[in-house]
């Protein structure tokens, strides 16, 4: 049991999002004990067509030098369920572009999302969404590429714009829809946090089957904030003894500040779980 609580710290990774240039990333990633990241393309000198064979290469080769595990993070920002005219074609081909990426890369997954409605027209833009995952889930399947749907943030009661797939019902939807062999499920504890079933609640309702990485930031409950752990109301202490005592070994991702940040934060949540179990 003392080596699984000993392991924590090497399977945390770090979201670096659009901050760095994926090669730039991965020296950071390995230089600083990482060995999990999620990277996000198509911007901020990782535009698309940036990547042609002889990159594409060298970072497939980085990466396997230094012994990372590499996701890919698509932008919550591109609406899944876009439904406008050119729009909708633009959305699919910016996420058939993750995937033809993906596996020469050497990308293990992919995270994306289910979009966001304009609420009164949810049940347009739910069946959107669905339609538009499945169709990706049926090109990923044909290039081996494992994608995870994140469970989003709530947003306020009186907000126009809220993501679909947030709470226990809307997630249920779209896992029911989804094929498991395809769609993993990326844990967002802060999201699950914001709502009255709290972290606990979301998690033993949906269980450990599906889920493929675990996202970490405190937030203080009200808002989407990703706070430095110990700046909310996050117990992450109980968060990892509620995954850890169910054999969960996979990776944990954080998500909040800068890389350096990230860096501190994961001692700092390493340190506190070892305290607390006596490790």
């Amino acid at each position: 049991m003392a080596d699984d609580k000993a392991s924590l710290s090497a399977r945390i990774g770090v979201d670096l999002g659009a901050r760095l240039r994926l090669e730039e990333g991965l020296e950071w990633a390995a230089a600083a004990g990482f060995a999990h990241l999620d990277i996000r393309l198509g911007d901020t000198g990782n535009e698309f067509d940036g990547f042609d064979g002889a990159r594409l290469r060298a970072a497939r080769g980085l990466k396997e030098r230094h012994g990372l595990q590499l996701g890919l993070h698509t932008l919550s920002a591109v609406n899944m369920a876009e439904t406008a005219p050119y729009l909708a074609a633009a959305t699919d081909n910016y996420l058939r572009a993750y995937v033809d990426l993906a596996g020469p890369l050497g990308a293990g997954w992919i995270v994306v999302h289910a979009g966001y409605h304009f609420t009164d027209d949810y049940e347009r833009r739910a069946e959107a969404a669905l339609t538009r995952l499945r169709r990706l889930g049926d090109y990923a399947r044909t290039q081996g590429v494992r994608l995870l749907l994140e469970n989003m943030n709530p947003e306020p009661a009186d907000a126009e714009v809220r993501y679909l797939a947030c709470d226990i019902p809307e997630c249920e939807r779209f896992f029911a829809a989804l094929d498991p062999e395809v769609f993993g499920w990326s844990f967002t504890a802060n999201h699950a946090h914001m709502l009255p079933v709290g972290v606990e609640g979301f998690y033993r309702h949906f269980g450990p089957a599906r889920m493929a990485e675990v996202r970490l930031a405190d937030n203080r409950g009200g808002k989407e904030e990703h706070l430095f752990p110990g700046e909310g109301n996050m117990d992450f202490n109980a968060l990892f003894r509620l995954i850890e005592s169910e054999g969960y070994r996979g990776h944990y991702m954080l998500a909040f500040g800068g890389p350096e940040d990230m860096r501190a934060g994961r001692d700092k949540l390493v340190a506190e779980w070892e305290a607390a179990s006596g490790v």
